[in-house]
C-alpha cells in the first residue's frame, strides 16, 4: 500500500540533497502518515491519515465509551 493520504492524496516527494560542496543526489520526502480509527462519512474505520489532517478537523475519531466494572 502506497505511503499517501487518503483524505488529502499527500504523497512522497522528490527532489535533491545538496551537501556542502553543492554536489545534487536524489532522495525523498515522505509525509507523516498515521493509520488511525476514523469516523469518516458515518463509518468507523483505519485509515491511513497525513498529520495535518487529523490537526487541521477534517476527520474525526470515534468516542470510546468505558464500561463501569462493579466490585462486589
Amino acid at each position: 500500500m502506497a505511503m499517501r493520504c487518503e483524505i488529502c492524496g499527500k504523497e512522497r516527494r522528490s527532489g535533491n540533497k545538496v551537501s556542502h560542496s553543492n554536489r545534487k543526489t536524489r532522495r525523498t520526502w515522505k509525509p507523516n502518515i498515521q493509520r488511525v480509527l476514523v469516523e469518516y462519512q458515518g463509518i468507523t474505520r483505519k485509515m491511513r491519515i497525513c498529520t495535518k489532517c487529523l490537526k487541521s478537523g477534517k476527520v474525526k475519531r470515534p468516542v470510546k465509551i468505558k464500561e463501569e466494572v462493579q466490585v462486589t
